[in-house]
């Protein structure tokens, strides 16, 4: 090791890198005082991390996920070799992450491991500190010592939603972590607008914040123009505000011209019953305006905690024709829905909003959601022959009923991801246009089609399956599954998750047969089926169970609703789904 140059370690540890060799760079940091700061500064550089989600228990999942975001000591340095044996045992090995990082910027450890970080996901302590099994001599060994100052005197501390006490811990550990973090880039949590301000300064190398309440950025602005010139990315799940409309607008004025590439307002994520969530972000012509300041530079925006009223100025975004994702959801309600009726009641808004769509050569992702001339302006945008999109979405009112729309579907060729949704009344009548459409999608990897196709028969059904050999995600609802079915799905070679809602019986003989149809490319394969009747004992649950995880590793979920009701403002920008 003496013989060589320190250059020569930096690219065998940057190739190692590459490979995420996790076990080689680990050995490399224990190896000596020479390369132990080398490896360590390319493991905290490694992102993404975290292995399929079909490939491991739901409970470990969870956790490396967690770690991934920004506590990656643990996983980096071999910790998860073993299996761990209870939920308890995880939670001690995460808690000594965030110990570890947090001695760290108070000098107590032998490597400053807080000052390779590049992420700092406080949404990740804070789900420790809520966490059940954050208590007793786990949440003692925590805050001993050195790390006393930051201790939560609260009688709350099991409960899921942060109390006051939590979120100041959370923000004294921000405080303690920014003063010497160099490599720092990303900022996410609950962060106060006072303590952002004060961390702003010491972030250079900063390009995204996400935070929950979006009200923290405003007046910020200015600072992250002088200190951060790297910054493009804004991300909120919320606002407290009754001006966030004007806030907004003045923070996004007062960030460098044509600098921000990305900007998403989003619904809590905890919440996945309706838009209404949003009690009070109100965006607007302001916001808008502010937004075509950054037009050049935008390459995604995902607006959907929109004003009622702002849907006939959504054509003054009209500058931001660099876009590869777009996102936007109008009124959160059937009784808002007249505000965006942009081709009956604003038809002039109407033409502008479709020339500047048909402007946006680069758009490969589009998604609406509430919106009632959506698919009136989707349909002349998926005919054009210039615009070849991978990813379309589509949640609202009487989709079964624009045939112009669906017959424009087979046009995107190019498509690999498609979710429809219709919150109406269906038309049978339609199935067939619907079909016909999809089956001329060939590059379609991921299926989302439920309500509209209640009506699909066996025939169309199979024609989808016969015509779609690259999908690995099935989402639909239908009838009723049988042998026929059953057995042209087996035939998707790459499936690796089927979601069906089967209304009628299932048949667990028929589960079993499938199953043992499935090859090598369902490798991790998970069936998920809900039903109307419970037709599934927990015998039959067990061998089928048993059956896929032999077979293909997989895994089978069985749920019994005898209702069948989705909810009717699910959200498409959440459409896929995890273990």
């Amino acid at each position: 090791m003496r013989c060589l140059p320190d250059e020569i370690w930096y690219m065998i540890c940057t190739l190692l890198s590459h490979r995420r060799d996790l076990v080689a760079l680990f050995n490399c940091a224990c190896s000596g005082k020479k390369l132990a700061p080398i490896a360590l500064t390319t493991l905290y550089r490694i992102r993404e991390l975290a292995p399929d989600a079909d490939s491991r228990n739901d409970v470990e999942h969870d956790l490396l996920g967690r770690i991934k975001r920004s506590s990656r000591v643990a996983y980096e340095s071999g910790i998860f070799g073993s299996a761990l044996s209870s939920q308890e045992q995880y939670v001690k090995k995460w808690a000594g992450l965030w110990r570890t990082i947090i001695l760290s910027s108070l000098g107590k450890t032998l490597y400053p491991y807080h000052e390779y970080l590049q992420t700092l996901d406080l949404r990740d302590l804070e789900e420790l500190l809520t966490d059940y099994y954050f208590r007793g001599r786990t949440r003692q060994d925590f805050f001993q010592g050195e790390l006393e100052q930051f201790k939560i005197e609260s009688d709350e501390e099991f409960r899921r939603s942060a109390s006051f006490k939590v979120v100041e811990t959370i923000n004294r550990v921000g405080e303690a972590i920014t003063k010497q973090t160099p490599l720092l880039e990303e900022l996410t949590g609950k962060v106060r607008s006072g303590e952002l301000s004060r961390w702003i300064p010491r972030l250079p190398r900063l390009t995204r914040l996400k935070l929950w309440n979006g009200a923290a950025i405003a007046g910020n602005g200015n600072l992250i123009r002088l200190h951060c010139p790297s910054f493009k990315k804004l991300a909120f799940l919320d606002w407290d505000g009754t001006n966030s409309d004007q806030d907004l607008a003045d923070f996004l004025n007062e960030l460098r011209p044509q600098s921000l590439q990305s900007f998403e307002n989003m619904k809590c994520p905890d919440s996945l019953a309706s838009f209404d969530t949003i009690r009070n972000a109100k965006f607007g012509p302001q916001s808008f305006q502010a937004l075509s300041c950054h037009g050049k530079s935008l390459t995604e925006l995902k607006l959907i905690m929109l004003a009622t009223d702002a849907g006939p100025q959504v054509s003054w975004l009209k500058c931001c024709t660099n876009l590869v994702s777009l996102s936007l959801a109008g009124g959160r309600g059937l009784s808002d829905w007249v505000h965006w009726d942009l081709e009956g009641k604003h038809h002039d808004d109407f033409f502008e909003t479709l020339a500047w769509l048909k402007e946006c050569k680069n758009l490969r992702n589009l998604a609406f959601a509430n919106f009632h001339s959506a698919t009136a302006l989707m349909a002349p945008i998926l005919l054009e022959n210039s615009i070849h999109l991978t990813s379309l979405e589509y949640v609202g009112a009487r989709l079964s009923h624009t045939e112009g729309f669906l017959q424009a579907l087979a046009n995107q060729t190019s498509l690999q991801f498609l979710c429809l949704k219709d919150t109406t009344e269906r038309d049978p009548n339609a199935s067939d246009v619907l079909v016909e459409a999809l089956s001329k999608l060939v590059n379609l990897t991921d299926l989302h089609v439920r309500e509209i196709s209640d009506t699909f028969t066996d025939l169309q059904l199979s024609r989808l399956a016969c015509s779609l050999p690259k999908l690995e995600v099935w989402s639909t609802r239908v009838h009723e599954l049988t042998e026929d079915l059953w057995d042209v799905v087996a035939s998707l070679r790459s499936l690796r998750r089927l979601e069906v809602d089967a209304i009628t019986y299932v048949d667990s003989y028929r589960i079993i047969n499938f199953i043992e149809k499935l090859g090598p490319g369902n490798n991790g394969l998970v069936l998920d089926l809900t039903n109307s009747r419970d037709s599934v004992t927990p015998h039959e649950e067990k061998k089928i169970k048993e059956g896929i995880a032999k077979k293909v590793g997989g895994k089978f979920k069985f749920t019994y609703n005898k209702h069948l009701k989705l909810d009717p403002w699910w959200s498409p920008f959440d459409s896929s789904s995890s273990d």
